[in-house]
């Protein structure tokens, strides 16, 4: 793999952390939005970043998911049956964060991508690209949330069946900045129609995907200046659980604040001491603690977790020219 390849790499684990961090804002200002007065805060938040993380994550969902398929057939005859495995394992997590957070979205992930990514997997690339193009149409006219994850499953999966996932992940500038100012323009538009004459159907999720894709194509055209979000989003189901975690230990500190400022400060604080953790950890170890573990649980034995030798001290990525470990697939070349 060359130095551009692992480029790309690297953007999509920034999209993927960019999630995080806007997944751990949205989800600490949900805990205390229904406290107190509306204030200036939670216009910003109902308007700017509601419903604009997710749709990156289920996207990147998908094309993991795909990514993992193809990687598990160069080690196993049966890449499904582990795949399988792996999903069960989130589903575990999933219900175990559910007993104390009822905003889970593990638990739905799961289910979602075994009951329609597995049997996608088995489509042509272009029957799964319709279909994510047809679910992703009728989720805006619905206005059905889930179904817009669904729809956004399936069109990450078929991104990488059609080998478009370097393309979409190192654009060139041009085109990303053509996407970024249509879908700001799209968003602000949506989110002005939502809030001045509230119809049926699904223009708030239009909003929300508009939004979400300008602020993706706004951090591709940052380029490699992303580390920090890069090693967020190498240890998301990490950070995800830790900052869950962190918001439910500040429930009455955040329920007590009126002014909405123990919202960003608690998630700065989260984000700024989760950053900081992941790059210490990646410097050492390949995969995070929770990752790790999710790994050994779906291979069923454990995974080498020591960082190799020769890296690329940049990153917190492995470097590809590094050793050759028994957890990389053995077929590849």
């Amino acid at each position: 793999m060359d130095g551009s390849a692992r480029a790309r790499i690297r953007s999509l684990d920034a999209l993927r952390g960019l999630a995080v961090c806007g997944i751990m804002l949205v989800n600490t200002w949900q805990h205390v939005r229904e406290h107190g007065t509306v204030t200036s805060v939670d216009w910003v938040m109902a308007n700017l970043f509601q419903s604009r993380f997710y749709p990156v994550f289920a996207f990147l969902f998908g094309m993991g998911f795909a990514l993992f398929l193809r990687s598990a057939a160069d080690r196993t005859p049966r890449p499904r049956l582990v795949l399988l495995r792996r999903l069960g394992v989130l589903a575990v997590l999933g219900i175990a964060h559910r007993l104390a957070d009822s905003g889970d979205v593990l638990l739905p992930y799961a289910v979602l991508g075994a009951v329609l990514l597995l049997p996608a997997s088995l489509l042509p690339p272009s029957a799964v690209l319709l279909a994510g193009v047809g679910t992703t149409v009728v989720a805006l006219l619905s206005g059905a949330p889930y179904l817009l994850i669904a729809a956004l499953f399936l069109l990450g999966l078929a991104v990488v069946d059609h080998g478009w996932a370097e393309r979409l992940a190192a654009p060139p500038a041009h085109w990303a900045g053509a996407v970024f100012w249509t879908s700001a323009a799209g968003a602000a538009g949506f989110t002005w129609w939502w809030n001045h004459r509230p119809p049926g159907g699904g223009v708030y999720q239009a909003a929300a995907l508009c939004g979400a894709t300008a602020y993706a194509a706004g951090l591709l055209l940052i380029g490699r200046r992303t580390a920090v979000l890069e090693a967020l989003g190498r240890m998301a189901l990490t950070n995800y659980l830790s900052g869950a975690a962190v918001i439910l230990a500040a429930a009455p500190l955040l329920a007590a604040d009126g002014s909405g400022a123990a919202i960003a400060g608690l998630s700065a604080a989260t984000v700024a001491a989760q950053a900081v953790f992941c790059r210490w950890w990646l410097a050492r170890h390949r995969y995070g603690p929770l990752e790790w573990l999710w790994r050994c649980l779906t291979w069923w034995r454990l995974v080498p977790n020591g960082q190799t030798g020769d890296r690329d001290t940049r990153s917190p990525l492995p470097d590809p020219r590094g050793p050759r470990s028994e957890d990389q697939p053995r077929n590849r070349p």
